[in-house]
Protein backbone atom coordinates (compact mmCIF):
# COMPACT_ATOMS: atom_id res chain seq x y z
CA UNK A 1 0.00 0.00 0.00
CA UNK A 2 1.12 3.90 -0.92
CA UNK A 3 2.90 5.58 1.63
CA UNK A 4 0.52 8.17 3.49
CA UNK A 5 1.66 11.80 4.72
CA UNK A 6 -0.04 11.10 8.49
CA UNK A 7 0.66 14.28 9.65
CA UNK A 8 -0.95 15.67 6.81
CA UNK A 9 -4.12 13.35 7.37
CA UNK A 10 -4.22 14.75 11.16
CA UNK A 11 -3.69 18.06 10.11
CA UNK A 12 -6.94 17.93 7.52
CA UNK A 13 -8.97 15.49 10.12
CA UNK A 14 -8.17 18.51 12.84
CA UNK A 15 -9.12 21.61 10.41
CA UNK A 16 -11.65 20.41 8.25
CA UNK A 17 -13.50 17.22 9.95
CA UNK A 18 -12.13 15.23 6.89
CA UNK A 19 -9.12 13.68 4.68
CA UNK A 20 -8.97 13.05 1.36
CA UNK A 21 -6.30 10.45 0.14
CA UNK A 22 -5.97 10.33 -3.65
CA UNK A 23 -5.87 7.20 -5.36
CA UNK A 24 -5.94 4.64 -2.07
CA UNK A 25 -6.87 2.01 -4.70
CA UNK A 26 -6.05 1.51 -8.47
CA UNK A 27 -8.68 1.50 -10.98
CA UNK A 28 -8.23 -2.29 -11.34
CA UNK A 29 -8.74 -2.94 -7.56
CA UNK A 30 -12.00 -0.38 -8.18
CA UNK A 31 -12.91 -2.83 -10.69
CA UNK A 32 -12.32 -5.99 -8.67
CA UNK A 33 -14.50 -5.26 -5.69
CA UNK A 34 -17.30 -3.67 -7.76
CA UNK A 35 -17.61 -6.73 -9.85
CA UNK A 36 -17.87 -8.74 -5.85
CA UNK A 37 -21.40 -7.05 -5.55
CA UNK A 38 -23.20 -9.51 -7.64
CA UNK A 39 -21.64 -12.81 -6.09
CA UNK A 40 -23.69 -13.36 -3.22
CA UNK A 41 -22.04 -15.79 -1.16
CA UNK A 42 -19.70 -13.29 -0.24
CA UNK A 43 -21.56 -10.90 1.80
CA UNK A 44 -23.85 -11.63 4.99
CA UNK A 45 -26.24 -9.02 4.59
CA UNK A 46 -28.17 -6.76 1.80
CA UNK A 47 -29.58 -4.05 3.00
CA UNK A 48 -32.60 -1.75 0.50
CA UNK A 49 -31.99 1.49 1.95
CA UNK A 50 -35.78 2.65 1.07
CA UNK A 51 -37.22 -0.28 3.24
CA UNK A 52 -35.72 1.21 6.79
CA UNK A 53 -35.82 5.16 5.69
CA UNK A 54 -32.00 5.31 5.23
CA UNK A 55 -32.35 6.63 1.40
CA UNK A 56 -32.52 5.11 -1.68
CA UNK A 57 -30.26 2.18 -3.04
CA UNK A 58 -28.58 -0.28 -1.67
CA UNK A 59 -25.59 -1.78 0.01
CA UNK A 60 -24.31 -5.52 1.36
CA UNK A 61 -21.88 -6.20 4.23
CA UNK A 62 -19.21 -8.57 3.66
CA UNK A 63 -19.05 -11.87 5.41
CA UNK A 64 -15.38 -12.82 6.88
CA UNK A 65 -12.90 -13.51 5.84
CA UNK A 66 -13.29 -9.95 3.78
CA UNK A 67 -11.55 -8.94 0.00
CA UNK A 68 -7.60 -9.32 0.46
CA UNK A 69 -7.78 -4.97 -0.40
CA UNK A 70 -10.72 -4.66 2.17
CA UNK A 71 -9.06 -6.56 4.50
CA UNK A 72 -5.45 -4.69 4.13
CA UNK A 73 -6.79 -1.20 4.43
CA UNK A 74 -8.91 -2.24 7.35
CA UNK A 75 -5.28 -3.83 9.58
CA UNK A 76 -2.61 -1.29 7.82
CA UNK A 77 -4.78 2.14 8.70
CA UNK A 78 -5.79 1.61 12.17
CA UNK A 79 -2.37 1.87 13.74
CA UNK A 80 -2.05 5.48 12.43
CA UNK A 81 -5.67 6.21 13.05
CA UNK A 82 -5.40 4.47 16.57
CA UNK A 83 -3.11 7.05 17.61
CA UNK A 84 -5.29 10.21 16.66
CA UNK A 85 -8.27 8.59 17.66
CA UNK A 86 -6.41 8.31 21.28
CA UNK A 87 -5.23 11.97 20.83
CA UNK A 88 -8.65 13.22 20.27
CA UNK A 89 -9.81 11.40 23.36
CA UNK A 90 -7.87 13.02 25.26
CA UNK A 91 -8.80 16.01 23.97
CA UNK A 92 -13.01 15.35 24.25
CA UNK A 93 -12.29 14.12 28.01
CA UNK A 94 -13.10 10.65 26.95
CA UNK A 95 -11.93 7.74 29.03
CA UNK A 96 -11.51 5.32 26.23
CA UNK A 97 -8.28 4.29 24.71
CA UNK A 98 -7.73 2.14 21.33
CA UNK A 99 -4.72 -0.46 21.27
CA UNK A 100 -2.31 -0.36 18.76
CA UNK A 101 -3.17 -3.25 16.80
CA UNK A 102 -6.60 -3.76 14.71
CA UNK A 103 -6.15 -7.19 16.23
CA UNK A 104 -6.44 -6.30 19.07
CA UNK A 105 -9.16 -4.04 19.24
CA UNK A 106 -11.60 -6.76 17.14
CA UNK A 107 -10.61 -8.76 20.05
CA UNK A 108 -12.05 -6.47 22.28
CA UNK A 109 -15.33 -6.08 19.79
CA UNK A 110 -15.60 -9.96 19.78
CA UNK A 111 -15.38 -10.11 23.66
CA UNK A 112 -18.67 -7.54 23.84
CA UNK A 113 -20.23 -10.01 21.38
CA UNK A 114 -19.72 -7.57 18.65
CA UNK A 115 -18.91 -10.36 15.77
CA UNK A 116 -21.04 -9.12 12.76
CA UNK A 117 -17.93 -7.82 9.78
CA UNK A 118 -18.83 -3.71 8.91
CA UNK A 119 -17.19 -3.04 5.61
CA UNK A 120 -19.43 -2.86 3.09
CA UNK A 121 -19.98 -2.49 -0.41
CA UNK A 122 -22.57 0.26 -1.78
CA UNK A 123 -24.62 0.51 -4.80
CA UNK A 124 -26.51 3.62 -6.33
CA UNK A 125 -28.53 4.37 -9.16
CA UNK A 126 -30.34 7.41 -10.81
CA UNK A 127 -32.33 9.01 -8.43
CA UNK A 128 -30.60 7.15 -5.21
CA UNK A 129 -29.00 8.83 -2.27
CA UNK A 130 -28.07 8.06 1.14
CA UNK A 131 -29.67 10.05 3.92
CA UNK A 132 -27.25 11.58 6.60
CA UNK A 133 -26.58 9.03 9.69
CA UNK A 134 -23.71 7.83 12.06
CA UNK A 135 -22.49 4.36 11.92
CA UNK A 136 -22.82 2.88 14.98
CA UNK A 137 -22.91 -0.61 15.60
CA UNK A 138 -22.10 -1.35 19.44
CA UNK A 139 -20.68 -0.44 22.56
CA UNK A 140 -17.16 -0.42 21.12
CA UNK A 141 -16.94 2.65 18.17
CA UNK A 142 -14.08 3.60 16.38
CA UNK A 143 -14.03 6.86 15.84
CA UNK A 144 -12.81 7.07 12.57
CA UNK A 145 -13.98 5.46 9.22
CA UNK A 146 -13.16 5.99 5.69
CA UNK A 147 -15.26 5.51 2.14
CA UNK A 148 -13.51 4.67 -1.00
CA UNK A 149 -15.05 5.77 -4.66
CA UNK A 150 -15.02 2.85 -6.58
CA UNK A 151 -16.52 4.36 -9.81
CA UNK A 152 -15.81 7.43 -12.07
CA UNK A 153 -17.32 10.28 -11.35
CA UNK A 154 -18.78 11.88 -14.82
CA UNK A 155 -17.89 8.82 -16.61
CA UNK A 156 -19.70 6.18 -14.53
CA UNK A 157 -22.18 8.58 -12.78
CA UNK A 158 -23.58 11.95 -12.25
CA UNK A 159 -24.31 13.78 -8.76
CA UNK A 160 -23.62 11.15 -5.86
CA UNK A 161 -21.49 13.75 -3.97
CA UNK A 162 -20.09 12.60 -0.38
CA UNK A 163 -21.62 15.23 2.33
CA UNK A 164 -20.65 16.04 5.63
CA UNK A 165 -22.24 17.78 8.04
CA UNK A 166 -20.93 19.03 11.13
CA UNK A 167 -23.26 20.13 14.21
CA UNK A 168 -21.43 22.64 16.88
CA UNK A 169 -23.18 23.70 20.07
CA UNK A 170 -25.94 26.37 19.79
CA UNK A 171 -24.51 27.03 16.28
CA UNK A 172 -26.74 25.72 13.27
CA UNK A 173 -25.70 23.11 11.38
CA UNK A 174 -22.08 22.89 8.34
CA UNK A 175 -22.59 21.12 5.57
CA UNK A 176 -19.10 20.37 3.21
CA UNK A 177 -19.60 18.53 -0.64
CA UNK A 178 -16.18 16.17 -0.65
CA UNK A 179 -15.20 15.87 -4.58
CA UNK A 180 -13.75 12.37 -5.30
CA UNK A 181 -12.34 10.92 -8.03
CA UNK A 182 -12.03 6.91 -8.51
CA UNK A 183 -10.03 5.40 -6.14
CA UNK A 184 -9.72 8.38 -3.94
CA UNK A 185 -10.61 7.89 0.09
CA UNK A 186 -12.20 10.21 2.53
CA UNK A 187 -11.04 9.49 5.77
CA UNK A 188 -13.91 11.37 8.73
CA UNK A 189 -15.23 10.82 12.18
CA UNK A 190 -18.27 8.24 12.86
CA UNK A 191 -20.17 10.35 15.31
CA UNK A 192 -17.95 13.19 16.96
CA UNK A 193 -14.40 15.52 16.29
CA UNK A 194 -12.91 17.50 19.09
CA UNK A 195 -12.32 21.23 17.84
CA UNK A 196 -10.65 23.82 19.71
CA UNK A 197 -12.20 26.86 20.88
CA UNK A 198 -11.38 30.29 23.15
CA UNK A 199 -11.74 27.39 26.47
CA UNK A 200 -10.33 24.57 25.22
CA UNK A 201 -11.09 22.13 23.13
CA UNK A 202 -15.34 20.99 22.66
CA UNK A 203 -17.46 18.26 20.76
CA UNK A 204 -19.29 18.17 17.17
CA UNK A 205 -21.30 16.21 15.96
CA UNK A 206 -20.53 14.40 12.84
CA UNK A 207 -23.02 13.06 10.12
CA UNK A 208 -22.59 11.86 6.75
CA UNK A 209 -24.25 10.85 3.23
CA UNK A 210 -24.51 10.71 -0.58
CA UNK A 211 -26.58 13.40 -2.58
CA UNK A 212 -28.97 12.48 -5.34
CA UNK A 213 -27.03 10.43 -8.23
CA UNK A 214 -28.23 12.18 -11.34
CA UNK A 215 -27.88 9.37 -14.20
CA UNK A 216 -25.22 6.29 -14.08
CA UNK A 217 -24.17 4.13 -11.53
CA UNK A 218 -22.08 4.73 -8.27
CA UNK A 219 -20.10 1.91 -6.21
CA UNK A 220 -18.33 3.01 -2.81
CA UNK A 221 -16.38 0.52 -0.31
CA UNK A 222 -16.81 1.86 3.49
CA UNK A 223 -14.33 0.83 5.93
CA UNK A 224 -15.84 0.89 9.41
CA UNK A 225 -13.04 -0.83 11.91
CA UNK A 226 -15.75 -1.87 14.81
CA UNK A 227 -17.64 -5.08 14.11
CA UNK A 228 -21.29 -5.14 14.56
CA UNK A 229 -23.24 -6.77 17.92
Amino acid sequence: MMALDWRQIEDDLNQDGYAVVPGLLHPAQCGELVAQYDEAARFRSRVVMQRHGFGQGEYQYWAYPLPDAVAALRARLYGPLAAIANRWHASMGLDSRFPETHAAFLARCHAAGQIRPTPLLLRYRAGDYNCLHQDLYGEHVFPLQLAVLLSRPHEDFTGGEFVLTEQRPRMQSRAEVVPLAQGDAVIFPVAQRPVNGTRGSYRVTMRHGVSRLRSGMRHTVGIIFHDAS
